[in-house]
Formats: C-alpha cells, structure tokens, sequence
C-alpha cells in the first residue's frame, strides 16, 4: 500500500499489440503459470469515431461478451473495448470451469490477478490514446468495478469511471458476499476480516478515495438495494468515504439483487443513466 508504483505500468512497453478484426490481442505485462492467461485478449466494437473510447471490465466468472451494451454504445459514436480479465474467456485456465485463480482464497495470486488486470487495462488504455481516442471512458461490473476503480484511481488518462455493484473493500465484500462464501469458508479456519483486510489492503478503493476524487475524474455508481452479494452497507460506506474526499459520484439505487440488475426493466434503466453520463461534458454537470 505504501507503494505508489504497485499499479504503475512495469515497462510502459506497448510492443505486441495485433488485431485481426474485432479482436485486438498483446502479452500481459505478468506472465504467470497458465499460458493462456499471459495473452491480453479486447474486443473492439468500432463506433467509426476517435471521440471517445469505453473500456468495459466484466463481472467475475463472466461467460460472454456484452454484445447489447457494446452495439448501443456503439451506435453513439462510443467505441466500446471489452477486456478479457485474467483467467476469463480466451485466459481460461485449461479444465477450469470458472475463473477461480482470478479470486480465491490464495491471497497473493488474488493480488497478482487483480493487479494483472489492472496493468493490462492501463496498457490497453496507452493503446486507445496511441490510436487517437481522446476521451477514455471506463466501466466494471461487479469483480469488474474493482479493477475499473483502481484503473481510473492510478490511470489520469481515464476521464470517467461508472462503477456497477461496487464497494470499497473487497476483503468485506468476500467475507459477507454469498457468492463468495467458498472463498470465506477457506480462510475462516487460518485468518479472521481484519487480517485478510490487510492482506488485501492494495486492492481497496477506500484507500484510493483521494486518487479517485481528483478534479477532472467522473465518477458514477450504480448499486442494487436488495444486493446479496455486494451487501448495501458497504456500498454506503465507499459512497461516503468517496463524499469525504470530495469526489461528489453521481448515485443511482435500483431496487433489485445483484444479478437482476442484469434484466429489464433495471439493465435499461442503468443503460440510460450510463449513456446521460457518457454524454456529460465535465465533472461538474449534474445527471439529466
């Protein structure tokens, strides 16, 4: 945590970028033990403007790509750029069915899968502004909203970051969350939440509410008031740290669970609210 450079990018290489198509592919800047995983796979959805690019971080144990949100953007002059996070997608781990290296019970790969994530989203985010994209957007879901919170924390190229089913800190959210009760199962016996709170004190956004309220970062959060898995409380408590440091999120509660958030009529409530805050012109504006 005292580390000001954990999240800065190794090298600052951006050597190996190929794209064939839709598909954009480079070497992550951490190589680990899988092969597939050491391979950053995005995929573009052109919007045939270099105005503004959004980079989307998926949910944890994502299946697909976005497509709706990826054509809806993309037909409003926003290139849409999905990341495969580590160990998702095209990095599966080889006879994994989900992505239980990405976050588990080990605390130290937990920390280098999140911070691999991060440093491939930085890298990628070189690549949109060597490519002419002026304006960079980032959005996570979930898992997702870690990594896209500690992207626009360490990254000043990201002008706006819209959070979905986000909290502080992930220590609290696996120990309470109940699709994470695996993981919480695992450690009880070793360690208590105070211990794994240190542990994974990099990972928290609550440390990094200065950084995520400086002047010229947009900030929204889209939360769900019958949240299982990202319980309320600790929502509130990100939301009021993120007020403390003066970062002034634009807030949108929807009433429904965490993975109904996913289905109408709150998917195109939280679409809508999302395009108004694309579309805003500076920090200050107020949500339409």
């Amino acid at each position: 945590m005292a580390d000001s450079t954990f999240f800065d990018e190794p090298g600052g290489n951006d050597q190996g970028f190929e794209r064939q198509g839709e598909w954009l592919t480079c070497p992550s800047d951490i190589s680990t033990d899988v092969a597939e995983n050491n391979v950053v796979w995005a995929k573009i959805s052109d919007s045939g403007s270099f105005d503004q690019a959004l980079v989307i971080f998926h949910h944890w144990n994502a299946l697909s790509w976005n497509r709706r949100i990826a054509s809806f953007f993309s037909k409003r002059r926003i290139t849409v750029v999905e990341i495969a996070m580590p160990y998702h997608f095209q990095r599966s781990r080889p006879g994994s069915s989900h992505a239980d290296y990405m976050l588990s019970a080990n605390l130290g790969r937990t920390i280098q899968s999140v911070r691999q994530a991060v440093l491939d989203g930085r890298k990628l985010i070189r690549w949109l502004k060597g490519n002419g994209y002026c304006d960079i957007s980032v959005l996570g879901m979930s898992l997702g909203s870690w990594v896209a919170g500690l992207v626009a924390a360490h990254d000043p190229a990201v002008l706006k970051a819209s959070l979905f089913l986000t909290a502080g800190s992930l220590a609290d959210m696996v120990w309470t969350g109940r699709a994470t009760r695996a993981i919480r199962d695992s450690l009880e016996p070793e360690i208590g939440l105070a211990d794994l709170r240190r542990a994974w004190g990099p990972l928290n956004l609550e440390n990094c509410v200065d950084r995520l309220a400086r002047p010229d970062l947009a900030l929204q959060v889209v939360l769900a008031e019958r949240d299982k898995v990202v319980l309320p409380e600790l929502s509130t408590r990100f939301i009021q740290k993120l007020n403390d440091a003066g970062a002034r999120p634009n807030i949108l509660e929807m009433n429904c669970g965490h993975y109904s958030l996913a289905l109408p009529p709150y998917i195109l409530l939280a679409g809508l609210s999302l395009k108004r805050f694309l579309s805003r012109a500076d920090r200050s504006a107020q949500p339409g």
